[in-house]
């Protein structure tokens, strides 16, 4: 990556971001531990397309020395398993991480989490000269109640997305271990 496409992508996450800041108070270690991907929220064309067929995934959190272990997993609707794993790098300011995806580059923000219910988490997720918005909605149960429901679709929607994106997933059986 050039100098220039670097100084680039940091303005563009700067300027989509001014207003999203992550949460005040935030502490990594209690974001530690399994989490349900319950709602996800985006513009990208790739979500577009393949938004039908997603349901529920889990994440095991990991704090590592301030970075954030995220391994992820989604069962499809083929029986087979969805896998991926990434590092979200530490920054100055606590709650706010930058990681490298197979074809991204994600700088995410930890916005709104109540430790032992859930996590909205706000990412720009930029692929060469584009950059779409992602919001995610996680819990600790199977379940957002109606509540966090609703914060995470205005949230999202106040952030870009448009109403038909922003979606509750339908719960999802869990992989298997290998």
């Amino acid at each position: 990556m050039t100098f220039l496409t670097a100084l680039g992508l940091t303005f563009c996450f700067l300027w989509t971001s001014a207003d999203v800041l992550p949460q005040s108070d935030f502490n990594i270690d209690g974001m530690s531990g399994k989490w349900h991907l319950t709602g996800f929220a985006t513009n990208a064309p790739w979500f577009i397309r393949h938004k039908v067929t997603m349901g529920t995934g889990t994440s095991t959190f990991t704090s590592m020395d301030g970075d954030l272990d995220m391994p992820f997993e989604s069962l499809n609707p083929d029986g087979s398993c969805f896998r991926m794993h990434n590092l979200a790098k530490k920054t100055d300011v606590p709650g706010k991480f930058t990681y490298v995806g197979q074809s991204s580059v994600n700088n995410m923000l930890i916005v709104d989490v109540k430790y032992d219910e859930y996590a909205l988490i706000y990412t720009v997720k930029t692929i060469g000269d584009s950059s779409d918005v992602v919001v995610k909605a996680y819990s600790r149960a199977q379940e957002l109640s109606s509540g966090i429901q609703e914060k995470f679709k205005k949230f999202a929607s106040e952030n870009g997305v448009l109403q038909e994106n922003i979606v509750i997933l339908p719960k999802n059986g869990e992989c298997q271990t290998e």
